[in-house]
């Protein structure tokens, strides 16, 4: 089992950047693929991007892509997401995610492949 505590977002200008950070418990967190997942009011919760156990493999949403950057540190227990260029559309509140598997290149972008979840934290931005 793994808990995952979140850290970061807040309230930015349009066009800024933001970096959120997920750090998590225990000593077999390579063994786990991870995700970040977004929900606006209103909406469903969405696949931001996600990382394979080694890193070695990323998955982004066309929405993000090519501004958000997935990364993680498995000797520190920390996954990240650097968001820069951020847009109003952004806003949300974000979890993280950690996906027990022993594949070790696979990334998942549907939400049922996660157990485990971290609190979530709003990151707004202003127009």
């Amino acid at each position: 089992q793994v808990q995952l505590v979140q850290s970061g977002g807040g309230l930015v200008q349009a066009g800024g950047s933001l970096r959120l950070s997920c750090a998590a418990s225990g000593r077999t967190f390579s063994s786990y693929a991870m995700g970040w997942f977004r929900q606006a009011p209103g909406k469903e919760r969405e696949s931001v991007a996600s990382i394979s156990r080694t890193g070695s493999n990323t998955y982004y949403a066309d929405s993000v892509a090519g501004r958000f950057t997935i990364s993680r540190d498995n000797a520190k227990n920390t996954v990240s997401l650097q968001m820069n260029s951020l847009q109003p559309e952004d806003t949300a509140v974000y979890y993280c995610a950690a996906s027990l598997t022993s594949y070790s290149g696979s990334v998942y972008s549907r939400s049922d492949y996660y157990a485990y979840w971290g609190q979530g934290t709003q990151v707004t931005v202003s127009s």
